[in-house]
């Protein structure tokens, strides 16, 4: 049971700082913005990197975020039947849709960003909304490490429910 809880501890632990990390792309996100705000209505001098920049810090700023989101019980939930529920029938709420919704649409969207990811580093891609064209590739691998996080910490949550189902009990 030590180990088990160690590994939680651990996915607990990258969830966090994962967030941490997002934390500094939403900043980078104001400050981009503010500076091309300023460059294009005061000096009538716009740049060509600031939408994707910006496309891209948000990108970062969701898929990092997400797994510190889905740690702290801060995603959002269709909420007729949920609240109502007592602590043990919400586990098993949480174990099913686990089950049958959350990690096949998060496996299969892993699956997909990883393919992404490796192809634009394969034919260093660029992306192309504007005539900066900045790699594709650090941005599909975000991608793709931020899905791979959040199933981490959906697994962790898992595991947590169904022994909370089984046994009555939290793992700590």
């Amino acid at each position: 049971m030590t180990s088990l809880k160690k590994l939680l501890n651990t996915i607990d632990w990258l969830s966090e700082k994962s967030g941490a990390i997002g934390k500094w792309f939403a900043f980078l996100l104001v400050l981009i913005g503010s500076f091309e705000t300023i460059a294009r209505h005061f000096f009538n001098a716009p740049t060509i990197w600031a939408y994707d920049s910006m496309c891209m810090a948000g990108g970062v700023v969701y898929m990092l975020g997400a797994s510190y989101n889905y740690l702290h019980d801060s995603h959002t939930r269709v909420d007729l039947f949920y609240m109502r529920a007592t602590p043990r029938k919400r586990a098993l709420i949480d174990v099913i849709c686990s089950l049958f919704l959350f990690f096949p649409l998060m496996i299969i969207m892993f699956k997909l960003s990883v393919t992404w990811a490796v192809k634009a580093w394969k034919i260093n891609e660029v992306m192309f909304n504007s005539f900066w064209y900045p790699p594709a590739a650090p941005y599909r691998t975000i991608f793709a490490i931020g899905l791979f996080l959040l199933i981490l910490q959906g697994l962790a949550r898992f595991i947590r429910d169904l022994y909370f189902v089984i046994r009555g009990e939290e793992i700590v």
